[in-house]
């Protein structure tokens, strides 16, 4: 009697689990306008490209950062023995 019980209860939930599932399939589908967009993109070459594509930049920025780094690691320079 428990197994059956046990057996109806997980049925009722595969089935409400798949209603579920198959009811936001259809919402999901229908968020899909059918129609074609026209999507404008406009990639920009020239000189006013932003300031991180620069070389000069990520040199400075790793020269900052290796400097860090070595001060960091180095410490005081001083041994309490």
């Amino acid at each position: 009697m428990l197994f059956s019980n046990y057996f109806k209860i997980l049925v009722m939930k595969k089935l409400a689990l798949t209603f579920v599932t198959a009811f936001l399939s259809v919402i999901c589908f229908a968020q899909e306008g059918g129609g074609t967009k026209d999507v404008d993109v406009n990639i920009s070459t020239g000189n006013d490209a932003n300031w991180y594509a620069s070389p000069w930049v990520w040199v400075v920025g790793a020269a900052v950062f290796i400097l860090l780094l070595v001060a960091l690691t180095r410490g005081s320079g001083r041994r309490s023995d």
